[in-house]
């Protein structure tokens, strides 16, 4: 589907949560100072944004630092998760079709390895990105993401559910508004597609390692739009990297929040985060209903859009 570009700001800037604040770093001279590029470009439709409607809060704050040490939990979690494979085996079975799951930012395929064996368990044929080190929206990356997400669907015509962690959950939102013939679904695990980039504990790593800076309001304002298939953000209030803020859909009729306790860093690991994208990736697309906190879940997870 041919678009108007989209320019992808440093809002989507997941950081590495080991790090607070930018090292110093040796000054140079201006004459050999990289010049930070300010945008990238997506090709999805732009619909019209009204400001005062769609405009981030520019008063989102970082977590503090207490949150930011809390992400050492997140072995913690893991060992939950192993802990817990009794449980996550009853839930529900896959219909097999296809769940390509995208890393965040500085982060590879070997950190998505323990959620693609839990989808692959429960009969989904997850696969990797395949692009090492995700750097940010460089030169080929997402390019390199249309032509797997095309080539998938060229196999036997069926749709592919996008699973992104951080980053690359903004990249699977901005896939699905482009081409959502041939995406089934979109999750993400503590993305940020909806506040500024200061909302992040370290949005100077996404500028410094991607070369893009120069956040945009107006870009900031499209990223928060959901794509036109059902769509479900997995966040944490005591994420120590994202802002939980910075991952909440607005109200929509396909678009959703589940709330967990969780680390950012430990939310591909996290055994509550299984139980929902397990429970999302069952869902029939034709008669997608929204994620169902009734009974003993209404002790461990929360659904809404309130910030």
């Amino acid at each position: 589907m041919a678009g108007r570009p989209l320019i992808l700001p440093a809002t989507i800037a997941i950081p590495l949560p080991m790090i607070s604040s930018p090292p110093r770093m040796p000054s140079r001279s201006p004459s050999r100072r990289a010049r930070p590029r300010s945008d990238v470009v997506i090709d999805v439709d732009m619909p019209a944004v009204e400001p005062a409607a769609a405009a981030a809060p520019a008063d989102i704050a970082a977590p503090g630092a207490l949150l930011l040490a809390l992400e050492g939990r997140a072995p913690w979690e893991f060992a939950a998760s192993i802990a817990a494979a009794p449980l996550l085996r009853r839930l529900p079975r896959g219909d097999g079709h296809r769940v390509l799951v995208l890393p965040g930012l500085a982060a590879n395929d070997l950190t998505t390895l323990p959620m693609r064996t839990f989808l692959k368990d429960r009969g989904y044929e997850a696969l990797p990105w395949e692009q090492g080190l995700n750097l940010g929206p460089r030169e080929g990356v997402l390019d390199a993401l249309r032509a797997r997400v095309r080539e998938l669907h060229r196999r036997d015509g069926r749709k592919s559910s996008l699973l992104g962690w951080s980053l690359g959950g903004v990249y699977a939102r901005e896939l699905a508004k482009e081409m959502p013939e041939l995406v089934r679904c979109v999750i993400t695990l503590g993305s940020p597609f909806a506040g500024p980039p200061q909302a992040t504990n370290a949005w100077w790593l996404f500028a410094r390692v991607s070369g893009h800076a120069a956040p945009d309001a107006r870009m900031q304002a499209a990223l928060r739009i959901a794509p036109p298939v059902p769509t479900t953000s997995v966040y944490s209030r005591t994420d120590g990297i994202v802002a939980w803020q910075c991952s909440l859909n607005p109200p929509g009729p396909l678009a959703e929040n589940i709330e967990v306790h969780a680390s950012h860093i430990g939310l591909g690991l996290n055994p509550l985060a299984m139980v929902a994208i397990a429970d999302r990736l069952a869902q029939d697309p034709a008669h997608w209903s929204p994620f169902d906190t009734t009974g003993l879940r209404r002790f461990f997870f929360k659904t809404g859009c309130d910030a």
